[in-house]
């Protein structure tokens, strides 16, 4: 009995081994095709909410297994979507939504009530259409006095009552709350600081179902852009001109700058604007900036 190899095998092109007839390799089996749900990218049917609904949704939802406010936020549009028009909404595994909580997993970074909003953006819209959408809302947040939604007296999970408010000049959970807790004077592990994040994430869901429903009803028109500050720091000498030599061009991003880089003792004096340093290595990484 003859013994052949594997690899003898694979190099064979037709052959009789054995009796068995061994055929030329086939070429490359192709990608399995996907596996979404939609017959196209963002091809689900976005549906028309009442704001007035999903923020109590959100605001209750923030509490359920303490899954937060990424959550509260998904779940007050696409779960609410699901409950009112079935498939495909019902079919998506919520709890997901779970890690945005305190800026994923405490982490502190994106509000999660945001990530939350634009997951729900996202089964609808691509980028080409959500970009514009994104900076409606992301704008709005930093600009806002949150929290606004009051809950009624005999709310279920959560506690009633007026708390007071902050803007927070930030997208960030961190600063977010940071400045609330410095306006308001509770400590951010404080069942009032929990109660303010279930009523902003009651907030943004009213905020981003409102954008949606504009978007579906084609009179979506944003109104909102990048802060002065932020537009200050894209200009040549800074972050803005790949062309000068003392440009920075590290900056990727449309939040506003100013509360991590003040230079104020809240932000430790970590940046401060000096005159340009020489350039280095031909000017790709020089930055007029000096950390202390």
């Amino acid at each position: 009995m003859t013994t052949i190899t594997r690899r003898q095998i694979l190099g064979l092109g037709s052959a009789a081994v054995g009796g068995l007839v061994v055929g030329t390799v086939a070429a490359p089996v192709p990608a399995v095709a996907g596996l979404e749900p939609e017959t196209a990218p963002f091809s689900w049917t976005p549906r028309i909410l009442d704001p007035k609904e999903t923020a109590p949704i959100a605001h209750q939802r923030f509490y359920h297994q303490g899954y937060g406010c990424g959550y509260g936020v998904f779940y007050s549009t696409i779960g609410l979507m699901g409950e009112k028009f079935g498939d495909p909404y019902k079919n998506f595994p919520f709890s997901m939504m779970e890690m945005g909580k305190s800026g994923v997993s405490d982490w502190g970074t994106l509000c999660g009530a945001l990530i939350g909003a634009v997951a729900a953006m996202s089964l609808f819209w691509g980028r080409k259409d959500r970009d514009a959408m994104v900076m409606e809302l992301f704008r709005w947040y930093e600009l806002t006095a949150f929290p606004n939604y009051l809950p009624p007296a005999d709310i279920k999970a959560g506690k009633a009552g007026v708390l007071p408010k902050s803007v927070s000049d930030s997208v960030l959970c961190h600063i977010s709350v940071s400045k609330w807790c410095e306006a308001s004077g509770f400590a951010a592990d404080s069942p009032e600081r929990s109660e303010r994040c279930s009523r902003v994430t009651a907030d943004v869901s009213a905020k981003v179902v409102e954008i949606m429903n504009a978007k579906i009803n084609k009179t979506f028109t944003g109104t909102l852009s990048i802060s002065k500050e932020q537009a200050k720091c894209t200009v040549p000498g800074c972050h803005g001109n790949k062309a000068d030599k003392f440009a920075s061009p590290v900056l990727k991003s449309k939040m506003d700058c100013t509360p991590c880089h003040s230079g104020s003792k809240a932000t430790m004096d970590k940046l401060t604007i000096a005159k340009p340093k020489a350039a280095a290595a031909g000017g790709k990484m020089a930055s007029p900036h000096i950390y202390k």
